[in-house]
């Protein structure tokens, strides 16, 4: 998704899951309950969410992302697991713990209503990635499309997306700042793509969007906050 709006020749891009709204705590939920119903009998919780971890970084490769793609990975898990196929009695149980994902309400981050509040007259510009109907649902029951310009839902967010975003807006990436809570999807490459970046860590990021960040980069802005952004912006 992405939305725009300029002023001095400015422009901030938003991500949204786990930025603007909490997203991965409730993947985190539906694990948790999973490993718990699973109870397996050799293998601990650690080991069986690294298979799980394995599981979705391939998937998201071929697939893409969403609950979709996630009752995929805890189906294949639980067949690699088995070492046969999931019974119908067990495909039912994961319809039922993926449910929640597409029910749940949106949970906005504390302070992000306010803070787009106070920073609409000025500029703005939103990105995400993700299953399409999925995050048209969200956009939708958010609230917050009013103060921005324009909204994008991208399969990916690598520097080819950021730079094919510059083009599409026209906008200079020496003056645009990209905002969000994972360095692998926001951060590296807006910075890639020659953006400045704001690096708001989410305690609760899914494990596949950590990566490292350069401590020295002067055009990579950490706040411990959304709400801080007005501090700058």
């Amino acid at each position: 998704m992405t939305q725009t709006r300029q002023e001095n020749g400015r422009v901030l891009v938003f991500d949204a899951d786990d930025t603007l709204w909490e997203n991965n705590v409730l993947f985190e939920r539906v694990i948790d309950d999973f490993l718990t119903w699973l109870d397996h009998p050799t293998l601990d919780r650690v080991e069986i969410r690294a298979i799980l971890d394995d599981i979705e970084r391939a998937n998201t490769v071929a697939h893409g992302y969403g609950s979709r793609v996630f009752l995929r990975s805890l189906g294949e898990c639980l067949e690699r697991l088995r070492r046969r196929p999931a019974t119908v009695e067990e495909r039912g149980r994961l319809d039922e713990l993926v449910t929640a994902l597409v029910t749940h309400q949106v949970e906005l981050m504390p302070g992000v209503a306010e803070t787009l509040d106070a920073l609409a007259a000025r500029h703005e510009l939103l990105l995400t990635k993700g299953d399409r109907e999925e995050q048209q649902r969200k956009l939708d029951a958010c609230g917050l499309l009013p103060h921005f310009r324009a909204a994008h839902v991208v399969a990916e967010k690598g520097v080819d997306t950021y730079r094919w975003l510059i083009r599409e807006h026209g906008f200079d990436p020496a003056v645009a700042w990209m905002i969000g809570n994972s360095p692998k999807s926001d951060i590296l490459p807006a910075r890639a793509a020659g953006m400045n970046a704001v690096f708001i860590p989410n305690e609760n990021t899914w494990a596949l969007e950590h990566d490292e960040l350069d401590p020295g980069d002067p055009r990579v802005l950490r706040l411990a906050t959304f709400p801080e952004l007005l501090r700058h912006f």
